[in-house]
């Protein structure tokens, strides 16, 4: 079989993985000259602790069980089984973790409610002030910026497969083909489209109405910390905006305890993960409205600046990177991901939205599952 995967994100290559493992030639287009989107520009990590019980934690916990075993064979992705903490603070916040650890799912994800001295252990570089944190052992890290370009060496060492960058896809020309930018037709027995927030064009023209919304985000980057963060951390507010925290609890914490005006403006959070030179990756906000602004916004910096200093009980180092990115998720937030026959022999997989990275090896291996590769 031959297969033509249109994206060259994190999405799409995992895509060009199932199938060069299951023996097939791949031949993977990219618009750019490598990857720009969302697969770079997210904090790298596998994010199973927030996802919503049923088929997204299904999806997420196959999903770190392949990053684990394709970290294995490819070391340079940097996967890092190191699991998160979430510092809390005062009773409401506490009861949002407890509930957490009653779910019927809690030892699935791994949680535990640890003390702060118990969280120290764990993380030592976290001396701020806090009471507890909830512990998630089941998530883990890669390298977002160089994750693709691993996969793809480890692809092209195969044999089977071939990159070809700087060509946009622009018309399916039949079964299983599809017409680039240079005039080039490729043809295979399936083409899937993986091409993340690129919406427009081809996409429009095959799914007008697709049930996919863009989200834009702004994260930072700092200097290396000086010491080892042994864990991605998080705080409360991560509580309000992803599904597994869903209980009367979180309801009385939304209802009695207000975000600071930045965090509720912006729809924030704090997400922080540890890159391997020793820098931060923090994050983020998120912002729904079109047209998206085309600048970023100071504010938002400064609320995480604050929140981070305040765990750490240390100044954060210097501010090396500063950027917003867009990705796809289903309007139907609770779906996983959007997967779509647009043509004969051509699918469509997109909107897993902040779950890309997380979850694109469980993604991809359904796609290959129910095209039958």
């Amino acid at each position: 079989m031959r297969v033509i995967v249109v994206g060259g994100g994190v999405v799409g290559t995992m895509h060009a993985w199932q199938a060069v493992q299951r023996g097939h030639e791949v031949v993977q287009i990219e618009r750019e000259a490598e990857a720009r989107g969302a697969s770079l520009r997210n904090f790298g990590q596998i994010w199973v602790s927030g996802r919503a019980g049923g088929e997204e934690l299904d999806t997420a916990l196959r999903a770190r069980e392949l990053w684990e075993r394709i970290g294995a064979e490819v070391p340079g992705l940097g996967f890092r089984a190191i699991g998160s903490l979430t510092p809390v603070r005062g009773a409401r916040e506490r009861a949002v973790a407890e509930a957490a650890v009653a779910r019927p799912d809690a030892a699935a994800r791994g949680y535990r409610l640890v003390t702060a001295a118990e969280a120290r252990e764990i993380n030592p570089a976290l001396r701020g002030d806090f009471e507890a944190a909830l512990w998630c052992e089941r998530d883990a890290a890669v390298e977002p910026r160089t994750a693709q370009l691993h996969l793809r060496d480890a692809l092209r060492a195969g044999g089977r497969y071939t990159f070809l960058p700087g060509r946009e896809v622009r018309e399916v020309t039949g079964p299983g083909a599809v017409r680039d930018d240079h005039g080039d037709v490729h043809r295979g027995d399936a083409v899937v489209l993986a091409t993340g927030a690129w919406l427009s064009g081809l996409v429009r023209e095959l799914a007008p109405d697709l049930p996919v919304r863009r989200v834009r985000l702004q994260m930072m980057q700092t200097a290396p910390l000086g010491e080892r963060l042994t864990t991605s951390v998080a705080d409360a507010d991560s509580f309000r905006y992803y599904p597994a925290y869903a209980s009367p609890a979180l309801d009385a914490l939304n209802a009695e305890q207000e975000q600071a005006p930045v965090a509720a403006a912006h729809k924030m959070q704090l997400l922080m993960v540890q890159r391997l030179d020793g820098g931060l990756t923090i994050g983020d906000t998120h912002e729904y409205e079109h047209p998206f602004a085309f600048d970023t916004l100071e504010d938002p910096y400064e609320h995480l600046t604050g929140v981070v200093e305040a765990f750490l009980g240390r100044p954060l180092p210097k501010i090396r990177h500063r950027w917003a990115g867009v990705y796809a998720q289903c309007t139907d937030t609770s779906r996983v991901v959007h997967r779509q026959q647009v043509a004969d022999g051509v699918w469509l997989v997109t909107g897993p939205g902040g779950r890309g990275m997380t979850c694109s090896p469980a993604i991809a291996e359904t796609t290959a599952n129910e095209l039958g590769w």
